[in-house]
């Protein structure tokens, strides 16, 4: 591990040409976020490094290193008591209305404290999470005590990622300013700063499914769901059958869950205006194709944070929470 506070000999192995180069240990990269974080890195060294990190693809090794060196630097929040990591960092205007938010209050009301937490950029106006959470009342905060406040009150929370650390925040955009996606992407999805035993993360691109698969092994996570779904976030399409990834009780785990409903409809409907989503939690307006979303989500969350239970038992249990749900929102 490289001692003298400087990201060059990182660079150096990543960089060496097709037959010399090679990834980072897990150690080397968590000394690298680490440096990276405590802002001794040089700004070009950063861009340099998650450029070849980029260039090679990152691996699960280097994906948990980098992990680790950020739950440390968010040690705060690790006594926020979360039974359930929820991170939303989608981007990309295909998006359409977080249904997924209405899957989270789901779970809440089936007595799981859910921390949501994110930062998402190129969003279509209608996808606006923040805008969503606050429409439904969720609380946003961003400090931890205020986290604890609110899962013990209604047991769930949104933390914006730049209020738990503008540090992240900023690599996070140098995408911004390198044209392109790094591991940050990746590893913000793995962040759990509560250190919940159970996590649902969703990819845009299938390969990332085994790879935070295996990053969260090596990091100890118990329990953990990972599938492709809608613009990146955890959010089930009903009408496909999707393919879930992840960890039960520590061991690696495979399954492929039957499509809910037989229709074709895109996930994200670009005609539906931003207070559809409150109008169908609220029952003001009736969608049959947004309630096997949200229940069809939460029951993938379920089976989750209840590894040993029938997924079709967890649907119907998830069914009887939408139709038991009232109007008074997050409460």
């Amino acid at each position: 591990m490289n001692t003298g506070k400087t990201l060059a000999p990182y660079i150096h192995a990543m960089g060496r040409g097709p037959s010399r180069s090679r990834s980072l240990t897990q150690a080397e990269a968590e000394d690298a976020m680490r440096q990276i974080l405590d802002g001794t890195a040089a700004p070009e060294a950063v861009g340099a490094l998650l450029m070849l990190m980029r260039f090679r693809g990152e691996i699960a090794e280097e994906v948990a290193g980098f992990t680790a060196a950020a739950r440390t630097h968010l040690d705060a929040w690790a006594d926020v008591p979360a039974a359930l990591d929820w991170p939303t960092y989608a981007a990309g205007r295909s998006r359409g209305l977080p249904w997924f938010l209405l899957s989270a209050l789901l779970v809440a009301r089936a007595g799981y404290p859910v921390l949501l937490h994110g930062w998402n950029s190129h969003q279509n106006p209608v996808a606006d999470v923040r805008e969503a959470v606050s429409a439904l009342a969720i609380p946003i905060t961003g400090r931890p005590d205020c986290a604890i406040t609110a899962l013990e009150r209604g047991r769930i929370a949104y933390v914006p990622l730049e209020a738990m650390s503008p540090e992240i925040l900023s690599i996070l955009r140098l995408r911004d300013v390198l044209g392109l996606r790094s591991a940050m992407n990746t590893v913000c999805r793995m962040l759990n700063p509560a250190r919940a035993a159970c996590m649902v993360q969703g990819v845009f691109h299938p390969s990332y499914r085994a790879l935070q698969q295996d990053a969260g092994a090596l990091l100890g996570q118990q329990n953990l769901a990972v599938l492709k779904g809608g613009g990146g976030e955890f959010e089930r399409h009903p009408a496909k059958a999707v393919e879930l990834y992840g960890l039960r009780e520590g061991d690696s785990f495979y399954h492929i869950a039957p499509a809910r409903v037989d229709a074709h409809r895109r996930l994200a409907n670009q005609s539906d205006d931003r207070s559809h989503l409150l109008d169908v939690w609220s029952g003001e307006r009736t969608d049959a194709w947004a309630e096997h979303v949200a229940i069809g989500t939460a029951a993938a969350a379920l089976s989750a944070l209840r590894p040993g239970e029938n997924l079709v038992d967890l649907e119907d249990e998830a069914a009887a929470l939408w139709h038991a749900r009232t109007p008074c929102l997050a409460a």
